[in-house]
This record gives structure tokens, sequence and C-alpha cells, in this order.
């Protein structure tokens, strides 16, 4: 898994333009949400919730996580879902597809946490009026950024 999976963000938000992307978030879908609270993708989007956000688990082997539906993709959350940022935690392979999902749902932002970074999809989502930040944590980034809400 050497080549994609070592990119380095070409271009990247503003603390400035995640500080507002994270205001003006309301609801997160998190596409690779575990089952396992030990694993990272889990407890960021437990702290999302405590936080106040609605998060959308996007696992297709899981019915629900942290009390909510999960759907098995992206493109199978009902469009009446408002999705305001797509928070990612699939290896670099899945983002194009994942991003090309994001963007025909008309999302705020694409995320891609820790360790992840895909420069190509990153232009398509900016091309479209998609706030990206890659590479970055956004259980760390809200706290960085923004006071806790609870």
């Amino acid at each position: 898994m050497q080549g994609e999976s070592c990119e380095f963000p070409l271009a990247n938000a503003s603390d400035e333009e995640m500080k507002a992307l994270l205001s003006a978030t309301r609801t997160v879908a998190v596409v690779g949400l575990s089952t396992s609270p030990e694993k990272d993708s889990h407890r960021v989007a437990a702290y999302l919730q405590q936080q106040g956000y609605r998060i959308i688990p996007v696992n297709p082997n899981a019915q629900k996580i942290l009390g909510e539906r999960a759907y098995p993709s992206l493109d199978q959350v009902p469009p009446e879902l408002q999705v305001d940022v797509v928070d990612i935690f699939r290896p670099p392979e899945f983002i194009p597809a994942i991003v090309e999902q994001a963007i025909a749902r008309g999302v705020k932002g694409v995320w891609m946490q820790k360790g992840l970074a895909h420069n190509a999809a990153a232009n398509r989502a900016r091309a479209a009026g998609i706030v990206v930040v890659m590479d970055r944590c956004m259980m760390v980034e809200h706290r960085r950024l923004l006071s806790p809400r609870a």
C-alpha cells in the first residue's frame, strides 16, 4: 500500500476555514465508522456527538453505531438527511469515489482524517465549492479551534 497512501496535502483549509466549517456543520457522515470503541473513527464520532453534531454512520457491516442507523455507503444515505461534512476513515484508494458521492450530495466539507490525503480528489471537491481538510483529525481540530460545547 505504498504509493497513494503516502500523499502529502498540497493544499489544505486554513484555520479560519476549518473553524467556519465546524461552526456551520450540524450533521457529519462518518465513512468507515467502526463499531469498535477502541478505533479512532468510533472515538472521534462519539466526541462529535457529545459536542452536539448528528452522526450518520457509513459502514456496510453494521446496522447501528452510536445509536444511529448505519448505511452501507454514502450514496445510500437518504437525500432528506442533510449531510454537511463527510469525514473519511477509509484507505486512500477509496477516497476518490467517496469524494464523488460527497460532491453529488452537495456537502459543505470533506474531511480526510489524520494520515489520509488524496490531492486529485481534493482538487475535484474544491472545484465543486467544497471545503477540503486533509491529514487532520476532526476531533483534535474541533478542540483546538472551538471551545467544546459541553
